[in-house]
Parts: C-alpha cells; sequence; structure tokens
C-alpha cells in the first residue's frame, strides 16, 4: 500500500513539474524533441516519453511560452527544434521565484 502511495504521488509531481522543467532546460538553449528528453534525463533522472512531451509542448506553444521551427539536416530528416519566446523567459522567471518560494517553505516545514 505504501509502495503504491508513493508511486501515485510520485506521478502527479511529475505530472506538475513537468512544464517546469522542459521550460528550464529551454532556457539553456535551443533542443530538438528527442535531445530535449535526453537533457531531461540528464537533469533529472526522469524518463519523459514522445508521447507525454510532443503533447506538452504544443500546449506551451498555444499558450505562447514556446516557439518552434524545422531545421533541415545534413543527412536525415529535418528536426523541429524548440525554443522559449520572449514571454517564455518570463513565464521560467516567475516560475523560479515561485518555485524557491515553495521551496523554502518546505524547507522550513521539515526543519
Amino acid at each position: 500500500m505504501i509502495e503504491e502511495f508513493i508511486a501515485k504521488w510520485s506521478s502527479q509531481v511529475k505530472k506538475g513539474t513537468l512544464s517546469y522543467i522542459v521550460i528550464s532546460v529551454l532556457e539553456k538553449g535551443e533542443f530538438y524533441g528527442y535531445d530535449l528528453i535526453e537533457q531531461i534525463k540528464q537533469y533529472t533522472k526522469l524518463e519523459v516519453a514522445e508521447g507525454t512531451l510532443y503533447p506538452l509542448l504544443n500546449r506551451l506553444k498555444k499558450q505562447g511560452v514556446v516557439e518552434s521551427k524545422w531545421v533541415e539536416q545534413t543527412s536525415g530528416i529535418p528536426r523541429k527544434y524548440y525554443h522559449l519566446t520572449e514571454d517564455g523567459k518570463q513565464v521560467a522567471k516567475a516560475m523560479d521565484l515561485y518555485w524557491e518560494e515553495l521551496n523554502h517553505s518546505l524547507v522550513k516545514i521539515k526543519q
């Protein structure tokens, strides 16, 4: 029962923070989908499926936080690269502040 509770809770935390994680990685630069998944895995050790990432990126595009562009490759098919918009950079700053406040509150509770 404890394992089931932790698994469900962990899943909810992941869902609730995935937008923040994606935006935080995109603050570092422009990435195509697979590379973005690898960056997330490197920084967080989270496994993010393409079926989770691409709908999230599309929602962020609709909200004006992320833009994309197709880039031709010297070999193979073109890749779609994602980057933050100017609004997205402001969203990232606001999310950082909120996360810092939340983390500070949790640290205080745990003391």
